[in-house]
């Protein structure tokens, strides 16, 4: 196995050819790119360039240097926009309203993944929705949760904890349980579009609540006008990665957000 990471600048077609010739690779699991959609509203073209471009580079890659490949394209839940809650959770025939320079590309990418299916590439379209683990960044609600929790509980901070909005529901999965369901992709050698979602539904303020729990931690909780996002409802439906790989989740959410909490408390400890 073979791991690129910032050795090669996605966006230039010529250097990600000259990966793909030099390795001749018979798998690939493609996720570079821009992941954040607030970093996607304040550098779109750079998120178009990473999501788009990169994808389209890499898929002429194959094409041309390595056309039994069988490639794993990483889209996003955030492509489907949102639904009312208590809708049905979207499934792979949902129609694409993206909301956001991020789901935008991402989208795109995906449609030209399809495109490439019908030239003749293997391709895989996966779509994960909401996925979180240890380290992830502060960017994101959970790693903001988790690193000022941390904070609190070592004197660090105030106990204080500062959110956005509370009332938007998402799906959640373990990242293990993610990267699982990639791998089950790649060796079945499974083709078309793919969902990676639980199924089920956490209101942010859910999560948040958990999180404390697990932590043994109590605080104020304080509304960041800056941090707050129209409220949204996304959960997606699996059943057709469970029926082509046999794939399901197995990491109780409590205890991601409690590795979570132990690896930000280990981070902030002197060494």
């Amino acid at each position: 196995m073979i791991a690129v990471d910032r050795e090669v600048e996605i966006g230039d077609a010529r250097a990600v050819a000259a990966t793909v010739s030099g390795c001749a690779p018979e798998g690939i699991i493609h996720l570079a790119g821009v992941s954040s959609v607030a970093a996607s509203r304040d550098h779109p073209g750079a998120t178009w360039r990473a999501n788009y471009v990169g994808a389209r580079n890499l898929l002429e890659a194959v094409r041309q240097h390595a056309p039994a490949c069988h490639v794993l394209l990483i889209g996003s839940g955030e492509i489907y926009g949102l639904a009312e809650p208590g809708a049905a959770p979207f499934d792979e025939t949902s129609p694409l309203r993206p909301r956001s320079p991020y789901a935008a590309t991402k989208a795109s990418a995906d449609q030209l993944g399809g495109a490439y299916a019908r030239l003749g590439l293997r391709v895989a379209r996966l779509r994960p929705f909401n996925h979180t683990g240890p380290g992830q960044r502060e960017i994101f609600a959970a790693g903001s949760f988790t690193r000022q929790a941390a904070e609190i509980s070592q004197g660090l901070r105030e106990p204080v904890l500062h959110v956005g909005n509370l009332e938007s529901t998402r799906d959640f999965l373990d990242v293990e349980d993610v990267v699982r369901a990639y791998l089950a992709v790649l060796e079945s050698g499974a083709q078309g579009i793919f969902n990676v979602s639980s199924g089920t539904g956490r209101r942010i303020g859910e999560l948040l609540d958990s999180l404390l729990r697990v932590a043994g931690v109590e605080a104020e909780i304080v509304v960041d006008p800056a941090r707050v996002r129209p409220t949204d409802f996304s959960v997606g439906n699996s059943d057709r990665l469970r029926a082509a790989t046999g794939w399901r989740p197995e990491i109780a959410f409590e205890e991601t957000l409690a590795r979570m909490f132990r690896h930000a408390a280990a981070e902030l400890k002197p060494a």
